[in-house]
């Protein structure tokens, strides 16, 4: 008989959807298709149907498949699948992949990389999805990932990245995922409600269907099929299509249903005495095996879907020429297939094949074969490299072992969390943790939540770790040490600081501490006290920064005499952030050295630390942010989402400054979004900060407003954040609406803030412009300059730029000219990276530098109004014209084309007509050659090339036509 059905039934709207978006695909429309149904249902059959569609149609096909039995390998549905782009011979080197190509490594090992490295998953997804356009832009292409319920969280990441930008691509991914409970079942789900996806649900067959695809099936009609074994295998069936098909073959592999002369007859009983019909048809075929092919695969079910033939072997016993005939035999009655590409591995066909032979177990046996398993796999791999760990700890758990299923989860968990696989490690330790607190082994319980509660931290999953504080109760009455339970509450308060809950942190510590004190440990003191300082500084209060301090330099003793690496280097990192107020250079000092350490103790997490704060004071000094971007690498590869997402925050932050007003928005709103999905309070705020900045700067007062609003839901009243708030964003707002005085107000309120609670951030405006307004209003003179600009916070390059212009007020009241231009085109310089600051400065100095008689006051103003006409800020364009007025200067209209002129000749004030003209000059032609080529009178040109000699100080034709030269592309 046939073992497939010939076309499909009672599927034919899904087999349109499939049909339509492959078509889509074809014209750069593409998008995710999810096959969702119960075991059985379906789908692979109708994935494979999808497959001849798309084969018909010339589109390439690539397949992978997921699995979480036998050793997990990360992506591997993914790396499947690309592999057999190289399989065709096809060259691919040449593919427009650009910086991609490295990260696609990670899946692809013919491109080199490292596969446990350090791309994100949205770069990773990113490289994906260009190699898959690549590849198929004149084809199309269909990404099948069967199986996806068994990914690993890293894959489901790749794949939610794919489908949210599949919508321009001549690309389909089409994926299979089970009716049970599951993160790619979500996934689904979101795609479907966001409109990135299809999800198309397979529902039972009916009875007429089913009664369809028996007679399909037994290639006769309808009529011609035994009544008495259509109802059979509708009530065996249930409507399941796999069910139908095994039933039916086990009925005529029985003999139960012949084809005779007359057709096809029921011969003998139907009805079977096992626990279900599936497990029936299944074990009939298992039967003919004979007992020891029977014992050979119920010993692989116990392994896995997934199962090693070297671990088979040796549970069983068997010698190599009777494990291969059973293989063979297993492979030819449709019950396993070899596991390609992985040498050495088979798998069942289906998962309801291990269910039947589970049927077939006692609890007892399972649990014998899951011991031998795991016995074989530790004594065949003794350092359970790889993902053997992970195998060897689920067949202990299997067989009972609690607490060595527990030990070899926790060690599988760690290895993740430094592989930088985080989301993997968490699910690992998590499994780890309920074992071990049924075990009873509560020291091995709190090691693993040690490890435990960071890494929930790094991804974000606030409400799991801090759900383990009750876990931690419960421990107390245990027999673990009070340094080992007061070490657990410290790690609870470190991920409370991570959070910004320093509420939740404080009561922690406090609980840490009440432990030490019916028992003293310096050890376990050191790394409270390092925990309660970072909490110190995010608590509200006059005295925050000098208790931090204290605190800190205390842990760092006693960690130094207690041999505490990794509390030594978190100690020096705080009191690197503190000494940033008195010297940059002693606070990159403290960071070297935290940074030494961590390198030669080998803290991956600690040194990514220590790099990120040196990024950070990199970026304060001098505006530079490649240190930041390096460290932000690091921050991937070892998989901390909330670096990750803190150094993306400043990056916001920073385009915000540059004036790259664009980039600012769209990256402050996909930052944004994840660092609020994640629940991370301090980063939270420190974006909606930048955003209410951007609106700010482009005197957006409605929208800062409303960033603002966001940013106090964030607990952001006394946050560390939130004088930025007034510095960068109230202040400015004012000052680009023309509102000197509102702009002096918010800054007062900043020093109240800092007077009340000190920060560690200086760019609220008390170090820069601020300086620069009380100077210009003779709040300030010559002594606070100077004081200011002698601090480190003074001498940051946001900061520097509005101090160096305050001296050039000053040094011009002073009498000192000359030095005053000096002083502004120092400041000009310091400004360049930041145009909104630089025209602003420009607009402040210029009135007082025409009034002192210094500097090139026209110019500037309109330098500055130039730039806030293309910034569309009205309030200062209008400002800047009115001063310009005032000053007997001519004010330009903006005509089409004025972009275009060069902004040192733009400051000049010549016009659009004039600088064609001035293109032309260094041809050296003559009026009428001119006037002709610009379709002008000669008299007009003449004209202009008076006014521009004026303009630029070359009275002489010769020296304009020189002057023109040093203009020319």
């Amino acid at each position: 008989m046939r073992s497939h059905v010939p076309h499909i039934v009672g599927r034919d709207p899904q087999l349109r959807e499939l049909s339509r978006a492959l078509s889509d695909a074809c014209a750069q429309r593409g998008r995710g298709v999810f096959l969702v149904g119960e075991a059985g249902i379906g789908k692979t059959r109708l994935a494979a149907e999808a497959v001849g569609l798309a084969v018909d149609s010339g589109m390439r096909v690539l397949r992978g498949r997921s699995t979480t039995t036998g050793p997990a390998v990360p992506f591997r549905p993914l790396t499947e699948a690309l592999m057999s782009l190289f399989r065709g011979g096809e060259p691919l080197d040449d593919l427009p992949l650009g910086p991609y190509r490295p990260v696609l490594g990670r899946l692809i090992p013919d491109w080199g990389g490292d596969v446990q490295g350090g791309s994100s998953m949205i770069v990773l997804g990113e490289a994906v999805l260009r190699l898959l356009i690549a590849t198929g832009r004149d084809r199309g292409t269909l990404l099948l990932l069967e199986d996806l319920h068994d990914a690993d969280p890293e894959t489901l990441a790749v794949v939610e990245y794919l489908v949210d930008n599949l919508d321009q691509a001549p690309v389909v991914l089409l994926a299979t995922i089970r009716t049970e409970p599951c993160d790619a079942l979500d996934l689904a789900e979101s795609a479907r409600w966001r409109r990135v996806g299809t999800t198309l649900d397979l529902a039972s067959l009916t009875r007429a269907e089913v009664v369809a695809l028996v007679a399909s099936q037994l290639g006769t009609d309808v009529e011609r099929v035994p009544a008495a074994a259509l109802e059979r295998l509708w009530e065996d069936s249930a409507g399941s299509p796999l069910l139908v098909e095994e039933r039916l073959q086990s009925m005529i592999s029985s003999g139960y249903l012949v084809n005779g002369d007359d057709g096809w007859e029921v011969v003998g009983d139907l009805r079977g005495d096992v626990s279900s019909s599936m497990a029936k048809g299944l074990l009939q075929r298992i039967d003919r095996l004979g007992p020891q092919g029977r014992n050979l695969f119920s010993a692989a079910a116990v392994i896995g879907r997934r199962f090693p033939l070297t671990v088979l072997q040796d549970v069983t016993g068997v010698d190599d020429r009777e494990l291969l005939s059973h293989l063979h035999a297993g492979v030819a009655s449709r019950l396993v297939v070899p596991d390609e590409p992985a040498p050495d591995w088979y798998a069942f066909r289906h998962p309801l094949t291990v269910e039947a032979l589970f049927t077939q177990l006692t609890p007892g046996r399972r649990a014998e074969l899951a011991g031998r398993a795991a016995a074989a796999v530790q004594a065949l791999h003794p350092e359970l490299e790889g993902d053997w760990c992970q195998l060897a700890a689920g067949l202990r758990s299997e067989e009972g072992d609690v607490t060595e299923a527990g030990r070899l989860f926790a060690e599988a968990g760690r290895r993740a969390l430094a592989a930088g696989a985080i989301s993997s490690a968490v699910t690992l330790l998590s499994r780890a943790e309920r074992l071990l607190a049924d075990s009873g082994d509560a020291t091995r319980r709190a090691e693993v939540l040690e490890t435990l509660l960071p890494a929930l931290a790094e991804t974000g999953d606030f409400a799991r770790a801090f759900s383990l504080a009750r876990e931690l109760n419960a421990l107390a009455g245990t027999d673990l040490t009070v340094p080992r339970l007061a070490a657990l509450h410290t790690r609870l308060a470190k991920v409370a600081h991570t959070a910004g809950r320093w509420e939740d942190g404080n009561r922690a510590i406090a609980q840490a501490r009440a432990l030490l004190r019916r028992s003293p440990d310096e050890r376990a003191t050191a790394l409270v006290d390092v925990a309660a300082a970072y909490l110190a500084l995010d608590t509200p209060g006059p005295d925050c920064t000098q208790q931090a301090e204290k605190l800190a330099r205390s842990a760092l003793q006693a960690a130094e005499r207690h041999g505490l690496p990794s509390a030594v280097c978190q100690a020096w990192e705080l009191l690197a952030t503190l000494a940033r107020e008195r010297d940059f250079d002693e606070s990159t000092a403290l960071l070297e050295s935290a940074l030494l350490t961590a390198e030669q103790h080998r803290l991956p997490v600690q040194r990514m630390y220590a790099l990120t704060r040196i990024g950070g004071n990199n970026w304060l000094t001098d505006g530079s942010t490649a240190p930041l971007l390096a460290a932000r690498e690091e921050a991937l590869r070892v998989g901390s989402a909330t670096i990750v997402h803190t150094v993306d925050g400043i990056l916001v932050l920073d385009a915000v400054l540059r004036g790259d007003f664009e980039t600012a928005r769209r990256s402050g709103d996909e930052c944004l979004a994840v660092v609020q999905r994640l629940r991370l309070a301090p980063a939270s705020r420190y974006v909606l900060m930048a955003q209410a900045t951007l609106a700010a700067h482009r005197g957006d007062r409605p929208a800062m407003e409303r960033a603002l609003e966001a940013f106090a839901e964030w607990d952001g009243a006394g946050a560390q954040e939130e004088p930025l708030t007034l510095g960068l964003a109230r202040a400015f707002c004012a000052l680009m609406e023309e509102d000197r005085p509102g702009a002096v107000r918010a800054l007062h309120d900043v020093a109240a803030l800092e007077h009340a609670n000190p920060s560690t951030y200086y760019l609220s405006g008390r170090y820069g412009i601020g300086v620069l307004l009380d100077v210009l209003s003779g709040d300030a003179g010559r002594a606070v300059q100077e004081e200011i600009a002698a601090t480190a916070p003074g001498r940051m390059r946001w900061n520097r730029q509005f101090v160096l212009f305050a001296d050039a007020v000053l040094l011009g009241r002073e009498g000192r000219t000359a030095e005053a231009a000096a002083a502004a085109a120092e400041a000009l310089r310091v400004a360049e990276p930041y145009p909104t600051a630089l025209h602003l400065g420009l607009r402040l100095l210029s009135e007082e530098a025409h009034e002192r008689g210094w500097g090139e006051p026209v110019a500037w103003l309109r330098r500055a109004e130039h730039h806030f006409h293309q910034a569309s800020v009205p309030a200062v364009t209008n400002a800047c014209r009115a001063a310009l007025r005032r000053l007997g200067a001519p004010v330009h209209q903006h005509r089409t084309g004025s972009s275009r002129i060069p902004e040192a000749l733009r400051a000049l004030g010549i016009t659009v007509r004039e600088y064609e003209v001035f293109q032309l000059l260094p041809e050296r032609l003559g009026n009428k050659e001119i006037a002709d080529r610009l379709y002008i009178s000669p008299r007009t040109v003449e004209k202009h090339i008076a006014s521009l000699g004026t303009k630029t100080g070359r009275t002489n034709r010769a020296a304009l036509c020189d002057f023109s030269v040093s203009f020319t592309p």
